[in-house]
């Protein structure tokens, strides 16, 4: 059988990469949905605050979302991007208590943690 450390991160990177861009794109083509079904009104109430919308925190979502992507996808900045990664499925877990959601999102969050604490070579940033 063949292992690979390098294969297995590569692979586990594509699969988070192109999780997050499916849903940083969808939040540009349908952010009614994404704000209508998933934002709790005491988000919205709260961003009022610093005069935003609901669709202003959909848009930022959707753009951090492909940020970590691209940052999963290419292993650049993948430090901070799966920590920052890992707090925003933190927030949903807690906003949204147990349901379907949580359980694709523990899935998620051990995955962006695996990728995180994953050894990099300290020269170069790479895998070792």
């Amino acid at each position: 059988m063949f292992y690979s450390l390098k294969y297995s991160n590569i692979f586990l990177r594509l699969g988070l990469s192109f999780v997050f861009f499916w849903f940083g794109i969808d939040k540009f083509i349908h952010p009614n949905y994404w704000l209508n079904a998933w934002v709790p009104e005491k988000i919205i109430n709260f961003i009022a605050i610093f005069q935003m919308q609901g669709s202003d925190l959909i848009f930022i979502s959707g753009i951090f979302e492909i940020l970590a992507a691209i940052s999963l996808l290419t292993n650049i900045f993948i430090g901070i991007f799966s920590f920052l990664a890992s707090l925003y499925l933190v927030g949903i877990m807690i906003f949204h208590g147990m349901n379907e959601v949580l359980i694709r999102d523990i899935g998620l969050f051990g995955g962006l943690v695996s990728v995180f604490f994953w050894p990099r070579n300290r020269r170069t940033g790479g895998l070792r």
